[in-house]
C-alpha cells in the first residue's frame, strides 16, 4: 500500500456510495491494482484493492480492465448554435463519451455567434444546458475589435483567448495581425489570462504556391511548415516581451520544436498541444480527393510525426487535444483547396493515440498525461484529470488490447466523416462515469447529466 493509499473501509467509509475496482487503475503514483472509494460525485479515496466495501456501497469490479481518469479534450469545436448541421452539443457530447473524455472546453468559433462577448457567451450557455452528456466549458475569442470585452468574459468564466494569425475560414472571426496580437496579449496579460493562438504566418501562405485539386501533394505545398515556424517565432517573441502565458494550438511543424525549447528554457510562459491526426496520421497515406484527411494546419510527413513524438516524450510539447473539427459531408468535397479543413476525432482519440503510442513504447500513464492530466491543468481544472482524492469521479474503463475496426456509421458524430475509416485500433472504452455516476455503457447513453463549467468552479 502505498503512502497516498486509504483503507476505504475504515477511514473513509461513512458516505462512500460507490466503489470501483480494477487490477490496474492508473494513478499520480502509478499503475497499480486499486480500489476507488466515491462519495457525492468526488473520489473520497484510492485504497488497497481487497479493501472492504463499506455497508452499503455498490461495488463495481472491472478485473484486468484498466480505470482511467476521465479525458480532458480543451480544443473542440462544437459549431452550436448556427452551424449546429455540422455538429451539437447532444451529438458532440455523446461522441466523446464514447471515446472517454468526460469534459470538453468548446471553441468560440465556427457557432454563430462567436463567444466573443458576454451576451454571445451566455447564448452558446443557454443552447448547451440540458443536452450535455459530458462537462463543458467555453473559450472566449480575440478579435481586432473586442478588445473592451476580454475581461467581462474572463470575469464571467470563460477558460482563456482564442486568436488567428492567419484568416480562419469564417468571416466573423477575423485574425489579429502584429500590432492586434500585442494588444490583446497585453490585455490579456493584465488579468492573467490566457491567450491560445493559431499560429501560422499569413505572409508565408500568400507566399506559398496557391493550387487547387484532389492531390494531397499539393495542398501540403499550400500550407509549408514555415508559416508555422515563422509565426510561432514571432508568437514567442511578443510574449516574452509583455511577460504574457500563451499556448501554442495544433502544432504540426517540427522544425518548430527547438524554438519552443529554446523558449521554454528561457522562462518564456509557453504551452503547446499538438493532435491525434499529427500523431498517427501521415501526408505519403492520404489518398487522392480524400478531404476527411484535411486540416489547418496540416497532416505532414512521415518524418515530422517521428519528432512530434519525440517532443512529447521530452515535454517540448505538453498535451495532445482532438482539435475535433466537423463540417457537413458536402463540405467535404474532392478539391483540396476548397474543402473544409478540419478532422472529427472526439470518439477515436484515445484508441487512436494509444495505438500509435504503444507501438513506440509508452504507456497508458502517458496518454493520460498528455490527453488528462496536462490538459485539466492548462486550463486550471483542477478537479479534473487524475485520480486520486478529493478530484471529481470521473473515469474511462478501457481494454486496451482489445480491437476495433472504424466503421463510420458506428460513430456518433452528427456527421460521420472520419480519417480513421477502415482503421483497426486497440483500446475499446467499456465505459464512461461522470462525478460517479455511468454515464455510457455497452453503447447506451444514460440522459444527458453534464454541467457547464466555468473557470475555478
Amino acid at each position: 500500500m502505498s503512502e497516498k493509499d486509504v483503507d476505504v473501509d475504515t477511514s473513509v467509509a461513512a458516505g462512500v456510495e460507490l466503489v470501483l475496482r480494477s487490477t490496474r487503475v492508473v494513478t499520480p503514483e502509478g499503475t497499480r491494482a486499486a480500489s476507488v472509494a466515491v462519495s457525492g460525485g468526488k473520489i473520497a479515496a484510492v485504497g488497497a484493492y481487497d479493501a472492504e466495501v463499506p455497508d452499503g456501497a455498490r461495488l463495481e469490479d472491472f478485473g484486468d480492465d484498466v480505470l482511467l481518469p476521465g479525458l480532458v479534450d480543451t480544443h473542440v469545436h462544437v459549431n452550436d448554435p448556427g452551424r449546429a448541421e455540422w455538429e451539437g452539443f447532444w451529438t458532440a457530447t455523446r461522441a466523446a463519451a464514447a471515446g472517454g473524455i468526460t469534459t470538453l472546453v468548446d471553441m468560440p468559433l465556427n457557432s454563430l455567434p462567436p463567444t466573443t462577448t458576454v451576451d454571445n457567451l451566455r447564448t452558446k450557455q443557454d443552447v448547451a444546458r440540458g443536452k450535455a452528456h459530458i462537462d463543458v466549458g467555453f473559450w472566449g475569442g480575440a478579435l481586432p475589435d473586442n478588445v473592451a470585452d476580454l475581461k467581462p468574459l474572463h470575469d464571467v468564466g470563460v477558460f482563456g483567448f482564442k486568436c488567428f494569425l492567419s484568416p480562419s475560414g469564417v468571416e466573423e472571426f477575423p485574425e489579429l495581425n502584429q500590432d492586434q496580437l500585442a494588444t490583446s496579449m497585453a490585455e490579456i496579460a493584465g488579468f492573467g489570462g490566457l491567450l491560445i493562438v493559431h499560429a501560422e504566418d499569413p505572409h508565408e501562405l500568400d507566399a506559398a504556391p496557391h493550387t487547387s485539386g484532389p492531390k494531397y501533394a499539393d495542398y501540403l505545398q499550400t500550407r509549408p511548415r514555415v508559416s508555422e515556424d515563422t509565426a510561432i517565432e514571432g508568437l514567442i517573441a511578443v510574449a516574452k516581451r509583455i511577460g504574457a502565458r500563451v499556448h501554442v494550438l495544433h502544432l504540426s511543424s517540427s522544425n518548430a520544436i527547438p524554438l519552443i525549447a529554446a523558449a521554454k528554457r528561457e522562462g518564456v510562459r509557453l504551452t503547446v498541444e499538438t493532435c491525434p491526426h499529427y500523431l498517427t496520421l501521415t501526408a505519403e497515406e492520404v489518398p487522392d480527393g480524400a478531404s476527411e484527411f484535411k486540416c489547418c494546419p496540416p497532416i505532414r510527413e512521415a518524418g515530422n510525426q517521428d519528432l512530434l513524438w519525440g517532443a512529447l516524450a521530452d515535454g517540448t510539447i505538453d498535451c495532445i487535444v482532438t482539435d475535433h473539427s466537423p463540417s457537413t459531408v458536402e463540405l467535404k468535397t474532392d478539391d483540396f483547396a476548397t474543402a473544409w479543413g478540419g478532422i472529427s476525432g472526439l470518439q477515436l482519440s484515445l484508441p487512436a493515440v494509444w495505438t500509435e503510442a504503444r507501438k513506440r513504447g509508452h504507456t497508458l500513464e502517458d496518454v493520460v498525461r498528455w490527453m488528462s492530466t496536462r490538459t485539466a491543468q492548462l486550463v486550471g481544472l483542477d478537479q479534473k484529470g487524475a485520480i486520486e482524492a478529493g478530484r471529481d469521479a470521473d473515469f474511462a474503463v478501457l481494454a486496451p488490447d482489445e480491437t476495433f475496426t472504424v466503421d463510420p456509421a458506428e460513430l456518433h458524430h452528427r456527421n460521420r466523416v472520419t480519417a480513421y475509416a477502415g482503421k483497426t485500433l486497440s483500446g475499446v472504452v467499456k465505459s464512461t462515469w461522470l462525478r460517479g455516476e455511468r454515464i455510457l455503457h455497452g453503447g447506451e447513453f444514460t440522459e444527458p447529466a453534464g454541467r457547464l463549467l466555468e473557470r475555478n468552479n
